[in-house]
């Protein structure tokens, strides 16, 4: 049997329940392995979960969402990540039931992102997909054979279909795309450091204190349940001995009734279950029973190891030791809880936190805290003349806007509102009560413009609406806004050719459309114009020092098979978003092509990459009529005049000299 050895493994939702077990169990037991989590740290995670983890040298914690394709191709690359255990997910059933889609948006979409970046990246050796037994549907009460793993899916309730619909992707990609994924199918599991809203941890913390044991209807439902030390060996086993392909069900087959569950933890508690039991109203549709046959798990060298007596005295041990672990969980203690999502996740306490080795993409950290500088009272703070309200943290550009924020010393908060909703926009313009806003925010494709042809209402929601609120909100607070817009809505024409010199000007009119994203930004563009509180800021192309980052147009061509050999303008960012900051600053207003003046065709840019960074790097390039064979919508080409932008900033470097300084030789190799 062969047995594969991972180097650099991405584990999601590894701050949840069972993800965190065997994290801990893979970075106790093989410290030449890297681990990286990713966790947003939802209500029913716990950085505390990961202490055991946190001081090793082989261990990154990243808080972040799997559903940000930016942040997960960043993560593959910069960590050269070469397996995934997913087990990022919404797991409760009875949540599904009040709000099914957040299970479709986690469950189904994060793991399409997931899969796209494996196939983007080109560099994953193993996927390994957490799914459920509950794919499966019911068993029938007689059965005395479990479900195999090519047994038909048949989910009865919202969750179960969500991990139903996650498998078919993963299938997908394994077929089309050649995707080296494994999946797995697990029962019931309980342990230390489970979220209260299952029924284990549940029935124990409230018989801890003397509450009644609420039950779904009758308690005739059978379960089976796993120690969760024993399914992390699984996995473990999974990992190194798992074929790619294949289905593994990680299950035992000892059921109990859920009445018997209720009245062993009743009689740990020394408690009378006839007194202590209560049953309450059903689900709207409770699975009698899920069953599997794990016997070819078993063939890999895997068989459960606790007993049901000893995994439950465990589990009841620490729960009374560690009673406060996940704070005030009252309602998840209710017979039908809801999505219980409490803001800020979870964090160690201070002295834990000080020495973590954690990097943090924290969506709700969107405050900068601004030093108090010697000599200032805290009790009468100087008000700063500056405040910028940014949109768009998770991108590219609105990243890097906060980070020179920072280093100038300028106070800023990142928008909390959806770009549509013009109520939460109204309140972070009154929460914030900035001095000028910057709209980084807009929908490009993931990962290229291609998916915007099938996402359109998406793509107007946020290019063409989002931005006319927000305009128009910042108009009546008399507030300027700097609007990020793209170039790529002209193409070479008779009256621009490629190679003239001759570059579209502020007021010439869009003349591509040959995507639907550049249409949407054309659009939003022409009724801009009638605001006189946008200063409209046409980005081309961008390029920044950041050779890693996925979106970095170096990053990009660098990568693909072949490309075309055109000249275009482009926008060098290390120097132009300075440059931005400053345009605020001056209250400039109106339409600017935010590029480097010149252009620069893709041959010379990788000539400079092989000059610079990879001696050995060599591509090959073919025509549009090729390249239209490969993409769905076709990319705009063209040459912007820069002289407006050059005249009002004379220092402004030619792209070709912008280059070579700010990209290529701080990252030149020697």
């Amino acid at each position: 049997m062969a047995t594969y050895t991972p180097k650099n493994i991405l584990i999601t939702g590894a701050a949840g329940f069972i993800a965190s077990h065997v994290c801990n169990r893979l970075i106790r037991n093989y410290p030449d392995y890297k681990i990286v989590v990713l966790d947003k740290l939802d209500y029913c995670s716990n950085l505390k979960n990961l202490l055991p983890s946190k001081s090793s040298p082989n261990f990154k914690f990243v808080k972040g969402d799997i559903g940000s394709a930016d942040l997960v191709n960043f993560l593959l690359i910069t960590e050269s990540i070469d397996t995934i255990m997913h087990f990022a997910a919404q797991t409760h059933v009875d949540n599904s039931f009040g709000n099914s889609f957040e299970f479709t948006k986690n469950n189904i979409y994060g793991t399409h992102v997931l899969l796209e970046a494996c196939k983007v990246t080109g560099q994953i050796r193993r996927f390994i997909h957490v799914s459920t037994d509950e794919v499966y549907g019911e068993t029938d009460e007689d059965a005395v054979v479990g479900n195999h793993e090519a047994s038909q899916l048949l989910p009865t309730n919202p969750y179960s279909a969500t991990k139903a619909g996650a498998e078919m992707l993963v299938m997908a990609y394994g077929r089309s795309y050649g995707l080296p994924v494994i999946t797995t199918r697990g029962n019931n599991v309980y342990g230390p450091n489970q979220f209260p809203e299952k029924l284990i941890p549940k029935f124990i913390l409230l018989a801890m204190q003397g509450k009644h044991l609420p039950i779904h209807g009758d308690g005739s439902n059978v379960r089976s349940y796993l120690y969760c030390e024993d399914v992390a060996e699984a996995f473990e086993v999974i990992l190194h001995k798992g074929e790619v392909g294949h289905v593994y069900n990680i299950g035992t087959k000892k059921e109990r009734r859920v009445i018997d569950v209720a009245k062993d933890i009743c009689n740990l508690f020394s408690r009378d279950p006839d007194t202590s039991i209560k049953f309450v109203d059903n689900r709207p549709f409770n699975d009698q029973r899920y069953f599997l046959d794990d016997q070819k798990l078993n063939n890999l060298g895997w068989s459960e190891q606790t007993t049901w007596q000893e995994g439950l005295r465990k589990t009841m041990e620490w729960y009374t030791q560690n009673p406060d672990w996940w704070g005030d969980v009252s309602g998840a203690l209710l017979p039908h809880p809801r999505m219980l999502m409490m803001p800020g996740g979870r964090h160690f306490d201070g002295s834990e936190e000080k020495d973590a080795s954690y990097i943090s993409n924290n969506s709700n950290q969107t405050r900068m805290v601004i030093p108090v500088s010697k000599g200032s009272s805290t009790d009468s703070p100087q008000k700063p003349s500056l405040k910028f309200l940014i949109y768009g943290r998770t991108g590219w550009i609105g990243g890097l806007l906060g980070k020179l924020c920072e280093k100038q010393g300028i106070s800023y908060e990142y928008g909390k509102g959806r770009m549509e909703d013009r109520s939460s926009l109204l309140s972070d313009i009154q929460n914030v009560r900035p001095t000028h806003v910057f709209n980084a925010a807009g929908v490009t494709g993931r990962p290229n413009v291609d998916w915007c042809e099938s996402h359109k209402t998406e793509t107007i929601r946020t290019n063409v609406t989002g931005t006319l609120t927000l305009a128009d909100l910042c108009r009546e607070h008399n507030l300027l806004m700097m609007n990020f817009a793209t170039g790529c809505i002209f193409e070479y024409d008779a009256g621009h050719p490629e190679g003239s010199g001759i570059g579209f000007t502020e007021e010439d009119k869009p003349n591509f459309s040959g995507s639907f994203y550049s249409k949407t930004k054309a659009m939003v563009e022409e009724l801009l114009k009638e605001y006189d509180n946008v200063c409209t800021l046409r980005v081309r192309m961008p390029i920044s020092s950041d050779l890693e980052n996925p979106r970095n147009f170096i990053t990009k061509i660098s990568r693909y098979n072949k490309v075309v050999n055109i000249p275009n303008s482009v926008t060098i960012l290390d120097e132009l978003l300075p440059i931005s900051i400053e345009m605020a600053k001056r209250n400039l207003r109106g339409i600017w092509n935010f590029t480097n003046p010149g252009v620069v065709s893709h041959n010379e840019v990788l000539e400079m990459y092989k000059n610079y960074i990879k001696p050995d790097f060599a591509w090959a390039n073919f025509d549009l009529e090729e390249q239209a064979k490969v993409i769905v919508a076709a990319r705009s080409n063209n040459e912007m005049d820069a002289s407006k932008l050059k005249n009002e900033f004379p220092e402004l470097l030619p792209v070709k000299d912008s280059l070579i300084k700010y990209v290529f030789e701080p990252n030149k190799r020697t």
